[in-house]
């Protein structure tokens, strides 16, 4: 082999970094993507024994952000607490600030500590909250309940 036929490892990076710096210098950049800008939406927040779920949504239903009590660090009986709530609702304001969603209709499922404290939440974080509804199913006496048992 000759001198010129033997590469070294030095020689060899320099001349890919000379290859990808071009590369490079040509590529174009990809534009920015535009946020769309929601006014209005709604906030379903889900309080049951174990857990807190607060989800905020456009006019249509479509999921802009969520967030829960897991999903905000922390574990076991501290997830249904009132003071968790607060944090989901504050997380979930960061997330949503880019869309420019103020004004909230809020609609709560459960019977769980953080339902409250997660409206309250709302309220306080910088959302205007237009309506509240509960939604949390309650039976009207429809299933026959079990036979008594024997011992």
């Amino acid at each position: 082999m000759t001198e010129e036929e033997i590469i070294t490892p030095a020689a060899a990076v320099e001349g890919e970094a000379k290859e990808t710096g071009k590369a490079r210098a040509g590529a174009k950049t990809a534009k920015k993507k535009a946020v769309r800008q929601i006014p209005q939406g709604r906030a379903y927040v889900h309080a049951s024994f174990n857990n807190t779920i607060v989800s905020l949504t456009d006019a249509n239903g479509n999921i802009v952000a969520w967030s829960s009590a897991g999903n905000c660090g922390f574990k076991g009986p501290k997830k249904a607490t009132p003071f968790a709530a607060s944090v989901i609702v504050k997380k979930v304001f960061e997330k949503v600030e880019p869309f420019g969603l103020k004004d909230v209709h809020v609609f709560v499922t459960g019977i769980g500590n953080g339902r409250d404290a997660a409206v309250r939440a709302l309220n306080t974080v910088g959302f205007n909250v237009l309506s509240i509804k509960d939604t949390t199913p309650v039976p009207h006496n429809g299933c026959r309940p079990r036979r008594a048992r024997r011992m």
